[in-house]
């Protein structure tokens, strides 16, 4: 054997070892096992959702928060923290350190709007925190609200490029959408769809599973890895709409909130600046446009509104509950005391309710007005699974008190929120309140600090973007230290502002009109907290300044183009490679349950639905397809031997049945809805070929079918219909289900007629 060569070094890596041709003539060698320090704290970072700046108990709320108060009392509060003003955008920034246009998450992750800054996805140019702490030796969890993949790639068949597994997350629970039904979620375990593990009668409900599968996560990693650290992601759905709690979280808050938002307003306000949330003599901005005085509603419209306000505060204080629980176990598992936990809301408190509430944001997000007579007629369903409500504009300018606006704008309103940042081990100082300007942008490079890791220059071969953000960490011990940030832009559907150096430059635009014809206002931060004077004609220099100041950063950070598009029109142009490009789909029972932005897009358009079945009795019976909630949708099913189409407007059935029984044996049953007007037309039903029933159809809706997606042979979650139990799964021999869309809205008879 003397004769043979010794084996190379193996190809995985640097081998300082010997080999030869036996073990006798060998030397072993292990690298050593990657390990952080041993004082390397944990991160949980928690993300509420449309959580207005004075929403929280410990930043001016009589909701009851007592979890995240007691986080604030051991930590510190920061009033003059920013985010992007929307969900998908924010969660960018928060995860990557850069702004939200450059890393190519303009809007929602639901669109891709042809542009660099308009992706709807990270660029593999941002490497997230999650993926370096997951090199540094960090096991890394993601539970709740992702919202951060293109949603047409949210299907079994992926891709998953953009799923929390690929970018960085070990383990993962929740929904991917923009919002879900808290009683009824679409759920994903890892890479895969999953039901709820209980049912509403069991007492589920999202927030409370959330925590339970968290708790899950870090205790599996705890009882077998104590040594190393973990980053816990936790994006609640809550307050989000639908604002949904158990009902003795609804009826904890019956009564809380009859004085109304006008008295809402001015209890918060005073409380804030009593607590030191405000400084001393910080105004009330003006009544937001559209917001009527709260004395002048009618005692319906009172009635009403204070109810939905009522299931919003439940639902934060029920997910107030959930973090205690967390913490508590934190506490437990003695993990708590090395923990950096970080809690934000990701916008301010939304606007998307309207002027007087909403028991169906489907009906919002098509521009259909409800009908208050029987929004009153519900009232009762509020907060519950039969109802997927939101509160009106009076409610959510409370919930942005001192500030003016909401959600989706520039102005504190939609971007002002709450942060607390608390680490038992780590801060000097506790209890007290940071005034600093921040960004969420801020967050990664303060963690990096704290954990002493740093931004990788490259990542898997791709150059990286520089960290945009500042590092947070010097105001720990500095409660009066200026801000190290020098300079933040915003931008979202066309509304812009810069803050500079104390000052700051905002625009608000009305969606359809000229970019030029924006009026910029002007306001000193440092003096005027709650944007109250306007000084843009006091001092047009410092405007001017500012506005060039915003289109150097809108260059820099790949802002540009403009884009004033809102969800509707957005939701009409799927993204190269969409699914929804086809206009004939094919499903096979069986198959996961399909997203609700990779269906087959019937809105407005003449459509043709078949299913092949085989029933061997007359009593074989049930959903052949779904798709939908309570809120709006469609179904096709068997019930009573005969065959029924429903198609839920908003709450309104049109039914089209059939005049004769089924037969038995092999059949073709087939719904076709051919348009005779735009938003109507005419639903018919055929058994192979024989027409069976027709009715009107008066109106259907023009953009969007509602967040929850599509199933073949049963209803899953939400039922699409009242008119049968449960899922109703069929029990027939269903082959497959074949669906042919018009090619667009204009075509009234796309295909061939059945005759």
């Amino acid at each position: 054997m003397t004769n043979a060569s010794p084996h190379p070094p193996a190809a995985s890596g640097t081998f300082h070892g010997k080999i030869g041709m036996t073990y006798e003539e060998s030397t072993p060698w292990w690298p050593d096992p990657q390990a952080l320090p041993e004082d390397t704290p944990n991160v949980v970072v928690i993300v509420l959702d449309d959580v207005g700046f004075s929403d929280l108990g410990c930043f001016g709320s009589d909701i009851d928060t007592p979890a995240m108060d007691a986080l604030a009392a051991g930590g510190l509060r920061y009033t003059n923290f920013h985010t992007t003003t929307l969900c998908s955008p924010t969660r960018a920034a928060l995860l990557t350190g850069r702004n939200h246009h450059s890393v190519g998450m303009r809007m929602l992750s639901n669109f891709d709007t042809g542009f660099p800054s308009g992706r709807g996805r990270i660029t593999r140019a941002a490497a997230t925190l999650s993926e370096v702490l997951r090199d540094s030796g960090f096991n890394t969890m993601a539970v709740g609200k992702w919202h951060l993949a293109p949603m047409e790639q949210t299907t079994a068949s992926g891709p998953y490029t953009q799923w929390p597994l690929s970018r960085g997350f070990e383990r993962y629970y929740g929904f991917l959408e923009a919002e879900t039904d808290s009683f009824y979620p679409e759920l994903f375990y890892d890479n895969h769809a999953v039901a709820p593990p209980k049912s509403p009668e069991e007492g589920y409900h999202l927030s409370e599973d959330l925590v339970d599968r968290a708790i899950e996560f870090i205790t599996d990693q705890t009882s077998v890895t104590p040594d190393k650290p973990f980053f816990l992601y936790l994006g609640f759905g809550a307050a989000h709409a639908p604002h949904q709690a158990p009902r003795e979280y609804l009826e904890k808050y019956r009564g809380r909130f009859d004085h109304g938002w006008d008295a809402e307003r001015d209890i918060r306000h005073a409380r804030q600046i009593e607590r030191g949330i405000l400084p001393p003599g910080t105004e009330l901005a003006p009544r937001n446009p559209g917001v009527v005085p709260f004395d002048e509603l009618s005692d319906d419209e009172k009635k009403l509104s204070v109810r939905l306000q009522e299931a919003y505060a439940a639902m934060v204080d029920h997910t107030d509950h959930q973090i205690g629980r967390l913490t508590e176990f934190l506490e437990r598992m003695g993990r708590m005391e090395n923990t950096i936990t970080i809690l934000l809301s990701d916008n301010g408190a939304s606007q998307e309710g309207g002027q007087k509430g909403s028991l169906n944001p489907t009906a919002f997000q098509n521009g259909v007005p409800e009908d208050l007579e029987e929004m009153i007629a519900r009232i009762d369903e509020i907060g519950t699974t039969r109802a997927h409500s939101n509160y009106p504009w009076g409610w959510a300018q409370a919930g942005n008190t001192p500030f003016k606006r909401y959600k989706q704008n520039t102005h504190e309103g939609g971007v002002r929120c709450p942060l607390i940042v608390r680490w038992p081990r780590g801060l000097p100082r506790t209890d007290e309140i940071r005034q600093q300007f921040h960004h969420v942008t801020d967050i990664v490079p303060t963690l990096f600090e704290l954990l002493g890791l740093r931004a990788p220059a490259v990542y898997n071969g791709i150059p990286q973007l520089p960290i945009h953000g500042v590092s947070m960490a010097y105001t720990f011990d500095s409660p009066t230290e200026p801000t190290r940030k020098e300079a933040q832009y915003f931008e979202m559907f066309g509304h812009r502002a810069l803050w500079h150096d104390g000052w700051k430059a905002v625009a608000f635009h009305q969606r359809g009109t000229p970019f030029d014809a924006d009026r910029w206002e002007l306001y000193h931060h440092d003096t005027d907290f709650s944007e109250c004077n306007d000084l843009a004609r006091a001092r047009p220099e410092q405007l001017e300044k500012m506005i060039s100041r915003f289109w150097a950063e809108a260059g820099k950070y790949d802002v540009l183009p403009l884009d004033d598009h809102g969800f509707a029109y957005r939701a009409k142009i799927p993204r190269p490679g969409s699914p929804r490009m086809r206009t004939t789909f094919t499903y096979y029972p069986g198959m996961a349950h399909l997203p609700g932005a990779a269906v087959p897009p019937v809105m407005n358009r003449g459509h043709r639905i078949t299913a092949f079945v085989d029933r061997s009795t007359a009593a074989d019976e049930g959903v052949l397809v779904s798709l939908g909630n309570i809120s709006s949708g469609y179904v096709l099913y068997v019930k009573d031997n005969r065959l029924v189409y429903e198609y839920n407007f908003l709450g309104t059935l049109y039914a089209v049945t059939s005049a004769d029984e089924l037969p038995i044996g092999p059949a073709e049953l087939t719904f076709e809805f051919v348009k005779t007007g735009d938003m109507r037309g005419v639903g018919h039903l055929y058994v192979s070929g024989k027409p069976v029933g027709t009715e009107a159809i008066p109106q259907v809706l023009p953009h969007f079918l509602g967040w929850q997606g599509l199933d073949i042979g049963r209803d899953t979650l939400s039922p699409s219909s009242p008119n049968y139990d449960g899922e109703f799964a069929f029990t027939g021999k269903l082959e497959k289900v074949v669906f042919t869309v018009a090619p667009d809205e204009e075509s009234r008879e796309p295909f061939e007629r059945i005759d």
